[in-house]
């Protein structure tokens, strides 16, 4: 080994301390670096690596069957900035059964020879495509489980066809539920009912405006009304990412806190390590060290635990990405981390590029100075700093250590600075990590959106009309559970909600129709715009709905799938993560006609002021014995596993920086302890005691705690006033002020003094070992 390597070991065992606090240091903010870098990067990998091979439309249209000819629609494929087209395609909405399982959902079926062409090639995960009438392949993500050769009766339709499984295949634009050959639709097309598919690819599609515009220039040429639901590429995109796009707001935020904390404390250690290694850089200088040398000796020390730092995060940084990107790839068959090494190398050359620039900066002037001045000095002296300020603390009605103690920023201001720094960031920290947790903790109950006090659950739901006339078998007759509930002594106000499955034009899949008797505004629905519903033919939807419909509150949409199409007008945006967000909220007479046995209901209750929900559910259930039913107290369930995710995450990040703070703090009042060891003896001799001694010591760190935690939890609060929205925006969710208004005047008080608590934390372990050293040993020391 060299004897700069040398001197480079013998510095990090000498300081391991410091060698602890930047590895921990880098270690936090490489671990959330390259788990935020690695999840905006590959989160959408599978998605985008899928829709390459399979040539996924950029837009997906579907056309009244009525209103445009096959042949007006094939020359579409001829508008400007259309690179290729697949269709048209027949189309129809329809309500299967399976195996007479009970009722189905309504679902998208599409008429196509063959999974292959230029545009949507379908990829079959299991099975056959259908070689002829009678067969059907199912969606992967079909409401339906498929199982190979079950069979699926369509009761709803005349001579009610039974078609058999032979495949399953996935869309990566979503573009059907199921699929079967074109000679198959006339027997699943009700007359008056159906329409055509249209798949395009444009010459520009990256953005919203391209796609808007191609979808103006293919309709361009159709009578207005044509077209009656579209979707694109970009919403299917966005919908593939957002359970891992919600984390990279806050990852973010924690990165940079870490990563500034990194440079900071990295500064700190090595300015301090020059300021206390005066004379044995002047012996390194005297044997023959260049003034680069010392400079690389000193770069070199922080350099080592920087690395075992970074490399450690890294690790954790994939560790904790694991979990959270399993989902996406193992939905379209690939590895969701297999490219993301150069966001590894970049974090890993970034932090270890700052620690190096960092080091350099603060050692520079230990390669400036002169040999002989360094070996004269030995020490950096402050003996005449901080004087006025011990002068105006020994006039304070404090005992004499607390004194000492409180003056002592002011003879070193700069280590002072430092570790308020520390502590701010630990406090701005703890700030947002608690005020995430209120924020979660406010959609969680947006969520459940249910205040009611006593709740009788319904059954399964509903999903749709059974279409051949027989009576369903009903586990209550609502109307007499509602005659129950408004029987009973203690009810205040009620209503009650049931769910049926309906379809929206342009949308594979199902949504949730929530149909409301009675008035719901006061069950724990929180708006982000407009106003609750109260009238029939009015609805709220969740923001992600209006994004993939893409309309706007004031318009209207159509719901199918049930025994007749109902139009709907929005005039509310309501927060309700549920489902993708692909609800709508109306009145249960809004669904009258099209679907009058909304039997499966749940019943929400308010009791009245001063009422026992105990005693009230206890009696309520007597009367509900014969009806089959039971009330319990408490809303709805609203457990959430992203939510649990991201609380753990954010304690765990929060966790590393707090430590962080608390070590930097007690590398600042160990360095300050060590070079005031004459001092202390001096102390000890004149009669102070060991428990004095720890005051001294700790007081020293309290108006830099104080003052560090004060300004940190304003900007703890800004910081969530700016991460919370954006990782709302990430999942397509509006946050109304409900959730992010979540800070309290009590609540910040005590946050304030987490920064006094941080710093005694750190100052507690000097502060003993100032307390144990011998009045002759710290007297003989130099």
């Amino acid at each position: 080994m060299s004897v700069l390597g040398k001197v480079v070991r013998s510095g990090v065992g000498r300081r391991r301390v410091q060698a602890l606090v930047i590895g921990l240091a880098a270690m936090m903010a490489v671990a959330a670096s390259v788990l935020g870098g690695s999840l905006l990067v590959v989160s959408g990998a599978p998605f985008d690596d899928a829709f390459a091979q399979q040539h996924g439309a950029h837009l997906s249209m579907q056309f009244d069957a009525g209103e445009v000819s096959a042949g007006q629609l094939s020359r579409s494929k001829g508008a400007e900035g259309v690179s290729s087209a697949a269709g048209p395609f027949r189309t129809v909405t329809v309500t299967p059964q399976s195996d007479g399982a009970g009722p189905g959902w309504p679902m998208t079926v599409v008429g196509r020879g063959d999974p292959g062409g230029d545009v949507d090639g379908v990829a079959l995960l299991d099975g056959r495509w259908p070689a002829r009438s009678g067969e059907i392949v199912l969606s992967a993500d079909s409401p339906l489980l498929p199982t190979m050769g079950m069979k699926i009766t369509f009761p709803d339709l005349s001579g009610g066809p039974t078609l058999t499984l032979v495949g399953v295949a996935r869309s990566v634009t979503q573009t059907a539920d199921a699929w079967v050959v074109p000679s198959q639709m006339p027997a699943l097309t009700a007359p008056g009912s159906g329409g055509y598919q249209m798949l395009y690819r444009f010459t520009d599609a990256g953005t919203t405006a391209q796609i808007t515009a191609g979808g103006k220039a293919v309709t361009a040429s159709l009578q207005p009304g044509a077209a009656v639901g579209e979707q694109s590429w970009l919403t299917v995109k966005k919908t593939a990412e957002r359970d891992t796009a919600v984390y990279v707001p806050f990852l973010i935020a924690f990165g940079a806190l870490g990563l500034v904390m990194s440079v900071l404390i990295v500064g700190n250690v090595v300015a301090s390590a020059v300021g206390t290694g005066t004379r044995r850089i002047g012996i390194l200088k005297a044997v023959g060290f260049t003034p680069a040398q010392v400079v690389r000796a000193y770069v070199g020390q922080a350099l080592i635990p920087a690395a075992v730092g970074t490399a450690l995060g890294v690790l954790g940084g994939h560790l904790l990405a694991v979990p959270v990107l399993a989902e996406t790839g193992e939905v379209y068959g690939s590895s969701s981390l297999a490219n993301a090494s150069w966001v590894d190398l970049a974090v890993i050359a970034g932090v270890l590029g700052l620690v190096a620039a960092t080091a350099c900066a603060s050692a520079w002037r230990a390669g400036r100075l002169r040999t002989v001045d360094a070996l004269a000095i030995g020490r950096t002296a402050s003996a005449g700093r901080g004087r006025w300020a011990a002068r105006l603390a020994g006039r304070l009605p404090f005992p004499q250590p607390v004194a000492l103690g409180l003056a002592r920023p002011f003879a070193r201001p700069v280590r002072a600075l430092a570790m308020g720094t520390a502590i701010l960031f630990g406090t701005i920290a703890v700030t947002f990590t608690v005020g995430m947790g209120a924020s979660l903790g406010q959609v969680m109950k947006a969520r459940a959106h249910d205040a009611a006090d006593v709740v009788v659950p319904a059954p399964l739901p509903d999903f749709g009309p059974q279409g051949d006339g027989t009576e369903k078998k009903r586990e209550a007759d609502p109307a007499a559970v509602a005659a129950a509930i408004e029987a009973a002594a203690g009810t205040g106000k009620y209503y009650s909600a049931a769910t049926v499955r309906a379809t929206v034009s342009g949308l594979t899949g199902t949504i949730d129709v929530n149909a409301f008797t009675g008035d719901a505004s006061w069950g724990g629905y929180t708006m982000a715009s407009g106003r609750w519903i109260d009238k029939p033919g009015e609805a709220v939807v969740p923001t992600p709905f209006l994004a993939a419909t893409g309309t706007r509150i004031g318009e209207t949409v159509t719901l199918n799938g049930l025994a007749e199409p109902v139009m709907v007008r929005i005039v509310g945006e309501v927060l309700d993560p549920r489902n993708d967000g692909m609800q709508v909220f109306t009145d249960a007479l809004t669904l009258r006609a099209a679907h009058p046995d909304l039997a499966e209901a749940s019943h929400h209750i308010a009791v009245t002021s001063g009422t026992d929900v105990s005693a009230y559910v206890d009696t309520l259930n007597k009367g509900l014995a014969p009806l089959g039913v039971t009330a319990r107290a408490g809303g709805l369930d609203a457990g959430s596993d992203m939510v649990v995710t991201l609380n753990a995450l954010s304690a765990i990040l929060t966790l590393m920086l707090v430590a962080v703070a608390a070590l930097g703090v007690l590398n600042g009042v160990l360095l300050d302890t060590r070079e005031r060891v004459q001092e202390l003896g001096v102390h000890k001799a004149l009669g102070m005691t060991p428990r004095q001694t720890i005051a001294m010591v700790v007081t020293s760190v309290v108006v830099t705690g104080l003052v560090a935690g004060t300004l940190g939890v304003p900007l703890g609060v800004a910081l969530h006033g700016w991460v919370i929205p954006a990782m709302g925006d990430s999942v397509g969710l509006r946050l109304p002020g409900s959730v992010i208004a979540v800070y309290h005047g009590a609540e910040l008080f005590p946050l304030a003094l987490g920064g006094l608590l941080i710093a005694t934390l750190g100052a507690l372990l000097p502060a003993g070992w100032a307390a144990r050293v011998r009045t002759a040993t710290a007297l003989r020391t130099e």
